[in-house]
């Protein structure tokens, strides 16, 4: 299907679906300021689809075509130790508006006040040497194309890669993509967007295209579930919703240090994929996932 027709004038079912709603998906991919825990992971350079923290399929396909329905903040976490595939843990520090530790981070755990003063953000402070040991990643919610009759949510978790930088002709990272998409002032949820893994990339890494316009009924199921609770939940930085199949760090011992005064335990993460910094970063506060509703808004709180 050629740009024309996807980016042509809206058949009148669709600007009667479209007409009265805020744009805020499409604001939020361009970078402008389900039932049972589904999610896709793409761990391995393929995308994997987990229910209630068991795999239950592996596609051996290098793109798969969903709509995308809504998005979290970027956000931001930290694991002591290094990467050991198959061990789970939950973060030592985390944020969800990477400004400043989320407020469930216990105050012994909490490695400075605010993020652009926290040792684990210096670029060589992971355990490897390379990187940042504090790393950014962002949540998207997405319907699989082929089943939006089944009105069921997915969670992905995206490294940054994915995320930030600019367009390498049609390879768009997801800021890049929803720039893209405002620009022919389109809605995000009213396309069938292709993520396709960039074969260039050592690490996964998700690129990504629009293929068609949905059909009306397509539009609809994809609109009702925009702000359902499985939804919302899929986008939500929530540190008790680890699953048991998520990839952790191996601790390192470190010296010891006093102890603490009693603190109730924090909540667990779910810590999908690893993810890499952003090249440059912003300072504007992000506002919490539950308040937004677009994934360019999001993103443009981290525009290159």
């Amino acid at each position: 299907m050629s740009e024309l027709t996807i980016f042509g004038k809206p058949n009148n079912a669709a600007l009667a679906l479209l007409g009265g709603i805020e744009d805020n998906l499409t604001s939020t991919l361009a970078g402008s300021t389900g039932s049972g825990n589904r999610r896709i992971s793409i761990e391995g350079g393929a995308f994997r689809e987990f229910i209630g923290g068991k795999e239950v399929r592996v596609s051996e396909d290098r793109a798969m075509n969903v709509v995308l329905v809504n998005a979290a903040p970027v956000s931001r976490m930290f694991f002591e130790g290094v990467y050991q595939k198959g061990k789970i843990t939950k973060p030592t520090c985390w944020s969800s508006d990477t400004q400043r530790p989320d407020p469930a981070v216990p105050q012994d755990q909490r490695q400075a006040s605010f993020c652009k003063d926290c040792p684990q953000h210096v670029k060589g402070s992971a355990a490897s040497g390379e990187g940042r040991a504090c790393r950014f990643q962002q949540r998207i919610a997405v319907m699989i194309e082929s089943e939006l009759d089944k009105q069921e949510v997915y969670q992905i978790n995206l490294p940054s890669t994915s995320v930030f930088g600019d367009a390498e002709g049609k390879k768009m990272p997801l800021q890049a993509y929803g720039r893209y998409l405002k620009a022919h002032n389109t809605h995000a949820i009213s396309i069938v967007t292709e993520m396709r893994f960039d074969i260039d990339s050592a690490t996964p890494k998700l690129i990504f295209k629009p293929v068609r316009a949905l059909e009306e009924h397509e539009l609809k199921a994809a609109l009702e579930m925009r702000d359902h609770a499985d939804t919302i939940k899929a986008i939500t930085l929530n540190v008790s919703q680890m699953d048991g199949v998520i990839p952790a760090p191996k601790a390192i011992e470190a010296a010891p240090a006093p102890a603490p005064k009693p603190k109730a335990a924090p909540a667990k993460v779910e810590a999908e994929e690893v993810v890499e910094e952003p090249i440059k970063v912003t300072k504007k506060a992000a506002t919490p996932a539950a308040e937004k509703s677009d994934i360019a808004d999001i993103v443009g709180d981290w525009d290159d």
